[in-house]
């Protein structure tokens, strides 16, 4: 295996590794977990779960640029990762402790908002290190094999939980206190701390200006502040940061609250729940692969364009079937478009920024517009639900995120998607 090689495959697996927090703590495991063992019913725990979901995206809106910016001038890139994913590491493994008790509530929620922030704010640093990793020909395709990659990781480690814990319910792990689902938790941290140490190891620096951290601070601080002031004025810049908060506010809300509304609204066990996010990774991870090709074809802009449009449409189908297995089948082709979603958004904050070099600081801004009104998805959707009283017309207000996002895209214009 070449040098290049082992770059490529080592940058993919921290993809594989921190897939595993989204997909088991906050989207699948633990998010069903805690709003039928530990709140006082699902419609407030789904309420408190928005709740703490919100908060994580402020936290990651305002620290994800500020750190960004910092690093682009104090260097060490790899650090601000490694501590990042640490954090994440440790806050996930404490889940141990989150006990099928309302006593337990703060600090559940304290853990995944910790992880939550940590995992996201990491993205920034990860992302910084994909321009310099292949030519701007193949982004697409790299940026897709990453998300696959992730969705991959995903799906084994959510499939450990089931073969092992959840589904084997070993001998030694004291059942009546959710044990088996508990340790979730640390096995998800060990998942994400072995394999994100391929990229440590072997990708490169970014940068070594070794700047003191306080002058790189003030630097970093100062630059942020010139370019958002500049941002108004580069209008495919800023119209696409504020399409991409949009329509990521719906997946980021379609994550976190898929598995509540399986539960809830289909009675989906444990089980069926964890099998559900299996098959629908597989959905998203195929989505991935295959649209990342077309991503370098046909450009980032159609290709989220195509996907939003998929996944309003299929969504809103969702949002009126009776069935369970009808649900299921057409959620898989749902799953289809999500990975080129997210994909393709990476590709085109690289493609809108043409020949200037893409920087720590422009994916913090990119993190931001991904997370400034990260509360508005989770808050409406907990708000809704609550006054209706409803899951489903809790959930239908995901698929108005996706539609304004898309029609906010329309009017970008990028140096390939012309």
């Amino acid at each position: 295996m070449n040098k290049i090689t082992r770059t490529l495959i080592a940058w993919c697996f921290y993809d594989w590794a921190s897939a595993s927090f989204s997909i088991v703590v906050t989207t699948f495991i633990f998010s069903t977990y805690f709003t039928t063992r530990i709140a006082e019913n699902e419609i407030i725990g789904t309420y408190q779960w928005a709740n703490a979901t919100s908060i994580a995206g402020l936290l990651i809106a305002f620290l994800s640029p500020i750190f960004g910016a910092i690093a682009d001038h104090g260097g060490c890139h790899k650090h601000w990762l490694f501590f990042c994913t640490l954090l994440c590491v440790v806050s996930t493994s404490l889940l141990w402790f989150a006990y099928p008790s309302h006593a337990f509530l703060l600090f559940t929620l304290t853990c995944v908002v910790l992880g939550s922030a940590a995992c996201e704010i990491a993205q920034v640093f990860y992302n910084a290190f994909l321009p310099s990793l292949v030519p701007r020909a193949y982004i697409g395709r790299m940026s897709g094999w990453g998300w696959g990659c992730g969705y991959l990781g995903g799906i084994l480690a959510l499939s450990c939980c089931l073969i092992f814990f959840v589904r084997g319910e070993p001998a030694w792990l004291d059942i009546k206190q959710m044990a088996q689902i508990r340790i979730c938790g640390p096995f998800v941290g060990l998942w994400y701390l072995f394999f994100s140490l391929p990229l440590f190891l072997f990708v490169p620096r970014l940068t070594d200006k070794g700047k003191p951290i306080s002058l790189a601070v003030r630097l970093g601080l100062k630059d942020l502040l010139s370019t958002l002031r500049r941002l108004p004025r580069e209008k495919n810049i800023f119209l696409y940061l504020i399409a991409h908060m949009i329509y990521t506010d719906g997946l980021n809300t379609l994550f976190a609250f898929g598995g509540i509304y399986a539960a809830g609204t289909f009675k989906f066990s444990f089980q069926d729940v964890l099998l559900f996010g299996i098959t629908m990774n597989i959905a998203a991870g195929l989505g991935a692969f295959c649209l990342a090709w077309v991503d370098d074809y046909i450009g980032s802009k159609k290709t989220i364009l195509i996907s939003l449009f998929f996944l309003t449409v299929l969504g809103s189908v969702l949002l009126i079937l009776q069935n369970k297995y009808v649900f299921w089948g057409v959620a898989l082709s749902l799953g289809i478009f999500v990975g080129p979603v997210q994909s393709a958004s990476r590709t085109l904050i690289v493609r809108l920024i043409g020949s200037r070099e893409p920087a720590a600081e422009i994916f913090g801004l990119y993190a931001l517009s991904g997370k400034i009104t990260a509360f508005m998805g989770p808050a409406l959707l907990g708000f809704v639900t609550l006054l209706f009283h409803s899951q489903r017309v809790g959930m239908a207000t995901v698929m108005l995120f996706f539609a304004v996002g898309a029609m906010l895209l329309l009017p970008v214009r990028t140096y390939t998607d012309s």
